[in-house]
């Protein structure tokens, strides 16, 4: 376990460096990530920090043990995107925020994402929130004014470190938040007041609700300390609220070190473009999930970026990554004994035999790129004339290999391997049938059945070739046997 841990490096943004991780406490490794404010379904962009920080908790867990790793990523959900969502619909707030709290679960297990140790919601930490405030208060860095309590940024020298930024320069660049009560307008907000139609619990500072930063300063301290290893989340949260999470745990607890890595992810595009419904490439999960496209393929589509760097989900890299997991998932099942001795113990199989250089690639700052590639060189040896070339034990190698690195980038293939078989088993049947109406309509010079078949699968997401000795349907990622139920 010594040797693995120090050789995990990651980008660490509060120094601008890839550094050397060294936990506070190696039997007790820390993680804090910033979660969802549940108000309505999770989009692409949403996903993608999901997907990082649950690679790096599959890493961190494989070198110093499932057993001492702490992940804490919470739910908010007390927000006024919630309050309007209540307002709008004339459902309770606690009504929406169970059931798209269950959603967003749902749909990043779909993505192959374990759940974290802790997932705290923002309402069943209010009384800590109240104490923190308190506390900021006592020490001068917060006052209260106008049914409100604002945080004295300039009373933190250091506000602005994470981000790179003078409070200066943050004030002519920035969109601050103008009010009349506040002592400068850098300030932000840890309590505002509450009317009687949305939510609020009783303070010292009248009946109110927290503001949005403080939450997490709340939790992370009474889920991990005053000090901990890892602070995740995506890039968009740098600033401001990463850095105003640092200026008040830093305030109220001066004697930790609140978190010691700070990672970002980059942004995430659609076919090239900032998401955006008015360009027609906004996607939930569950979108891509409903048309079809397997939650290992837009998991798999993600790893071939490093999560530093903006990444472009597109249709052509989905349907790319349906094809390659369908290569890797049906050679594996081939070999069931050691798909059973996989399934036994997946946590320790993976410690048995995954190679050094797959470890060696997520060690350094995620490298999940190379370990994709990796993978697929590992799969090229069972293909074709490479595989004649191996023995039965070098099969079997690359088998167990193959299942190792599987469990550690959390890409499921059985679970591919069983939609694919369907979808394929579906396919040959629809493909004999069209062959069959395709040569009846050479005869008969009426193609109006062989183009309602091929309109039909072409909407289902597969992809007809006809030509006239055969037909071939090739399904793409965003294929749906359910779209192709009638047509067999």
């Amino acid at each position: 376990m010594g040797n693995w841990a120090m050789s995990i490096r990651l980008r660490n943004t509060k120094t601008r460096q890839v550094e050397a991780f060294e936990p506070l406490d190696p039997k007790n490794v820390r993680m804090y990530v910033c979660g969802p404010t549940v108000y309505d379904r999770a989009h692409l962009g949403n996903a993608r920090p999901v997907v990082v920080f649950d690679v790096l908790f599959r890493l961190l867990r494989h070198v110093y043990g499932a057993d001492h790793v702490t992940y804490v990523r919470n739910f908010t959900d007390v927000d006024d995107k919630i309050n309007a969502r209540a307002a709008e619909s004339g459902r309770s707030i606690g009504e929406i925020t169970a059931e798209t709290s269950q959603w967003y679960l749902d749909d990043m297990g779909a993505l192959g994402a374990l759940e974290p140790t802790h997932m705290p919601r923002a309402t069943a930490y209010i009384e800590p929130m109240i104490t923190m405030i308190s506390d900021l208060i006592a020490k001068g860095h917060a006052y209260e004014a106008e049914g409100h309590v604002l945080f004295r940024v300039r009373s933190y020298q250091d506000y602005g470190a994470l981000s790179g930024r003078s409070v200066d320069d943050m004030i002519a660049g920035a969109r601050v938040e103008v009010a009349p009560f506040k002592e400068d307008p850098m300030d932000f907000v840890l309590w505002k007041p509450s009317t009687d139609d949305i939510p609020g619990w009783d303070s010292p500072w009248g009946r109110g609700r927290p503001g949005w930063h403080i939450e997490c300063s709340a939790m992370a301290y009474e889920l991990l300390g005053e000090s901990f290893d890892i602070h995740g989340g995506g890039i968009d949260l740098q600033f401001p609220h990463h850095e105003n999470e640092i200026a008040q745990s830093a305030c109220a607890h001066p004697e930790g070190g609140f978190a010691r890595y700070w990672v970002h992810n980059e942004m995430l595009q659609v076919e090239g473009k900032k998401m955006s419904k008015s360009l027609g490439n906004f996607f939930t999960v569950r979108d891509l999930l409903d048309q079809g496209v397997p939650g290992e393929v837009i998991r798999f589509v993600f790893l071939q970026t490093h999560y530093s760097k903006p990444m472009n989900y597109s249709s052509g890299k989905a349907d790319s990554a349906y094809r390659k997991l369908a290569i890797i998932s049906s050679e594996l099942v081939s070999r069931s004994w050691i798909t059973k001795e996989y399934l036994a113990s997946p946590g320790e199989f993976s410690r048995t035999y995954l190679p050094k250089e797959v470890l060696d690639a997520l060690s350094d700052d995620l490298n999940t790129s190379l370990a994709i590639t990796i993978l697929q060189d590992i799969s090229t040896q069972l293909e074709g004339l490479n595989r004649v070339e191996l023995s039965d034990d070098e099969i079997d190698d690359a088998h167990r290999k193959i299942w190792s690195i599987g469990h550690l980038l959390g890409l499921d293939f059985l679970k591919f391997e069983q939609f694919d078989k369907a979808a394929s088993e579906g396919l040959q049947k629809l493909s004999e049938i069209l062959n069959s109406e395709y040569q009846i309509a050479r005869s008969s010079r009426d193609f109006s059945r062989v183009d309602f078949l091929k309109n039909a699968l072409v909407e289902a997401g597969v992809n007809v070739q006809i030509s006239k000795d055969a037909v071939e349907l090739i399904p793409t990622a965003g294929f749906d046997p359910k779209r192709i139920e009638d047509l067999k």
